[in-house]
């Protein structure tokens, strides 16, 4: 009887890991699933699509670069097109009717998708896309491998800037702002055991760093060090690593995918690109993104602070 009960107890550990196994394979599955089929699109698709009517192609580079060269159809836009400049310091997510105001400029029409690419990894292109989650436009994808990955497979090369037809274009009266994360929910994370993760460099985590537009280096307290470009092969093609990979970074913080994890950088971009990651490549389900991140809490006295070393001005 003894040797019954030890076989099937086996039996039943051997199918509970089984069955784990599975299931770990399911999520990776399910994730590779995500980058081919939402906001991710690869060279051999847009060479697919690139001529399409709907199709609107955004360079999310500095003006010099995209005068030089740019995709054929591309327009350019940089990160002061998406700032509210209203405010005292510099990088704050573009109101509603800024917004409006620009796809409109850029020609843009609801039914549109449009097609970001960038020179750094997605970074840039990541904090448009996260705008325009927060204001319920979702026809949009980024370009993997950008402008790089493009010549590589003879992609039309141009110099023209494309002649547009404006149009009046208007988000949702009340949009979601499903990832955005104010100055108010940060100081709620700092006493509530919230996730808190600091995408910038460890020099200005640790307050060696300060950039411009901070008032003082330092971080959030309570914050963890992660730099964003871990996510990316950012000394070869800049593309985003395995699902693989990702899940082997961000699962040492023994967080569940339900989990509330509020992500900052300098300015919101970085962390805009780590929002994208763990949302949309690695399925966490509640990520907020600090829109002012340092530059904003840096410019408050009464925000807490950790500083590690003195610091110095950077450009």
């Amino acid at each position: 009887m003894t040797w019954r009960i030890s076989f099937v107890v086996l039996i039943l550990s051997f199918t509970a890991c089984k069955e784990e196994k599975i299931v770990k394979i399911d999520v990776i599955e399910q994730a590779k699933k995500n980058i081919e089929t939402n906001y991710l699109i690869e060279v051999d698709e847009l060479l697919k699509i690139v001529k399409e009517p709907n199709i609107k192609i955004l360079d999310f580079r500095k003006s010099e670069f995209y005068k030089k060269e740019h995709i054929k159809g591309a327009l350019n836009i940089w990160r002061t097109d998406l700032e509210d400049a209203s405010y005292p310091y510099k990088g704050m997510m573009a109101g509603k009717e800024q917004m409006e105001t620009l796809l409109g400029r850029l020609g843009v029409n609801k039914s549109d998708t449009i097609i970001i690419y960038d020179d750094n990894g997605l970074c840039d292109s990541s904090r448009l896309w996260w705008i325009l989650q927060n204001y319920d436009f979702t026809n949009v994808r980024l370009f993997h491998g950008g402008i790089a990955a493009w010549k590589l497979h003879n992609g039309a090369i141009s110099t023209e800037v494309p002649l547009v037809q404006k149009t009046l274009f208007k988000l949702p009266e009340k949009p979601s702002m499903k990832y955005y994360g104010s100055k108010e929910e940060m100081l709620e994370a700092i006493t509530n055991k919230t996730l808190i993760l600091d995408t910038r460099t460890t020099d200005e985590f640790t307050g060696k760093r300060q950039k411009n537009g901070a008032s003082k280096g330092g971080r959030i307290p309570n914050s963890i060090s992660i730099d964003w470009s871990v996510a990316v092969d950012y000394n070869g093609d800049k593309k985003i690593k395995s699902i693989e990979e990702l899940d082997k970074i961000y699962k040492k913080f023994g967080v569940s995918k339900n989990d509330t994890i509020i992500v900052y950088c300098h300015s919101g971009v970085r962390s805009a690109h780590t929002t994208f990651v763990l949302t949309q490549l690695l399925a966490y389900k509640n990520v907020k993104n600090y829109d002012g991140s340092w530059t904003e809490w840096s410019n408050f006295d009464q925000a807490p602070i950790q500083q590690d070393s003195i610091t110095s001005l950077f450009k």
